[in-house]
């Protein structure tokens, strides 16, 4: 591992531009992510075909984040990001001009690829400039705030302007020119995000020493630490797509109406956001393998009685406690990954998490859904809290020798 360069400590200020441009890059892709299939839908085209176009917003990223971590790793955070956001602007871009199926797939695959990519750059950037563990835990729980907020704007703006944007211009809601706004709006704020971050300092690169072999991003999967945490990072990613798969079908057998079930969705990703909120002025006092451990112990124990939950009430305290426990995490794996991880592998190391987590989102969606045809939703909710409360003896072992 090569010595770390000495690096500026980040600004509050620095650290706010990032979560901006952040923000507004996720926004977009979270707006086009809804507004995609209900225009695949209005030109007639069916479920199958809207979810595969879903799948195309996880899939370009499984490809694209190894070498996505590796031209961060080797050329910092200004440039990745700038490329980043060119295929986000082209891809929404392209749905303005051509609202066609065939351009959808192809926006999804830009915007998809484009998110993951800068998102990597933005996490090395923030963890290369911390200075110690606890700093870790600080800006990655304020960083963690910015996906959440955008999955609430980007979908509300872009709906704002579906139902009404056509109406304005003579048209009838939801019609052409009302998604056609919508893309336009898409497309138009990663620009913003340059505006955030183009005048975030670079830190200085990691210098190899001479004669020394670079190390290379699959030598890390010989490390246990590393196999531990992409073990527990996807056992805890699979929650969160089990969660999101399973509500809707829990609810439609109850008679819920959308309402209901959407009111018990977003509880839990207010109750995530939340969390995050609190963290940083807890991060001195927390220790990344405890949180992670105890948090896979609550989720597998609360997994096991949600299906119980029989009233709207009952079910959304579920999803709150939910919110709140798995929000918790993500700040301690990304801190862990850091710690773990040599100075020139960052990048690609958050390249093979999100790797690991988009490949489970492809992929589990369409297991859950055959397994809950088997056996029943409710099994399939008990069988992810038996797996990620056994996994927890994993999150244990994660913690620095010694302890």
């Amino acid at each position: 591992m090569s010595a770390p360069t000495a690096l500026p400590k980040t600004s509050a200020w620095a650290l706010v531009r990032l979560i901006g441009g952040q923000i507004c890059l996720h926004a977009a892709m979270a707006g086009t992510r809804m507004a995609s299939p209900l225009l695949a839908l209005k030109l007639g085209y069916g479920a199958l075909a809207v979810g595969s176009l879903l799948a195309l917003f996880s899939l370009m990223q499984v490809f694209l984040a190894i070498p996505a971590g590796r031209y961060a790793d080797q050329h910092g955070l200004k440039r990745p990001v700038g490329f980043a956001l060119l295929f986000a602007v082209a891809g929404a871009l392209a749905a303005v001009l051509w609202p066609r199926f065939e351009v959808l797939c192809l926006t999804a695959l830009c915007m998809g690829g484009a998110t993951g990519s800068a998102s990597i750059a933005l996490q090395r950037h923030v963890g290369r400039a911390a200075h110690d563990a606890t700093e870790l835990k600080r800006v990655f729980s304020w960083l963690a705030i910015g996906p959440a907020v955008s999955n609430f704007f980007g979908p509300v703006l872009a709906g704002l302007l579906i139902d009404h944007a056509g109406v304005w211009l003579g048209g009838t809601a939801a019609d052409t020119n009302g998604f056609r706004a919508a893309f336009l709006l898409m497309a138009l704020l990663p620009l913003l995000s340059w505006l955030w971050i183009r005048k975030t300092q670079e830190l200085p690169p990691v210098r190899h020493p001479e004669g020394v072999p670079k190390p290379q991003v699959w030598h890390l999967l010989r490390e246990p630490a590393m196999r531990r945490l992409l073990l527990v990072n996807w056992l805890l990613s699979s929650c969160w797509d089990v969660h999101t798969f399973v509500v809707p079908v829990l609810g439609h057998e109850r008679a819920f109406s959308a309402s209901v079930i959407g009111a018990i969705l977003g509880s839990f990703a207010i109750a995530a956001a939340c969390v995050r909120v609190v963290m940083p002025m807890l991060a001195a006092h927390l220790r990344e393998w405890v949180v992670v451990s105890c948090a896979m112990l609550v989720t597998g124990l609360l997994f096991g009685i949600y299906p119980l939950m029989h009233t709207p009430v009952a079910m959304g305290c579920c999803s709150v406690l939910l919110g709140l426990v798995l929000g918790s995490v993500q700040p301690m794996i990304m801190s862990t990954l850091h710690q773990i991880t040599p100075h020139a592998l960052h990048g690609q190391a958050l390249g093979l998490r999100l790797m690991s987590i988009n490949l489970s989102s492809v992929l589990m969606p369409m297991l859950f859904g055959t397994a809950g045809m088997v056996v029943g939703v409710s099994v399939v909710f008990w069988t992810v809290g038996v797996a990620v409360g056994l996994g927890s003896r994993a999150a244990w072992y994660l913690r620095p020798a010694g302890l």
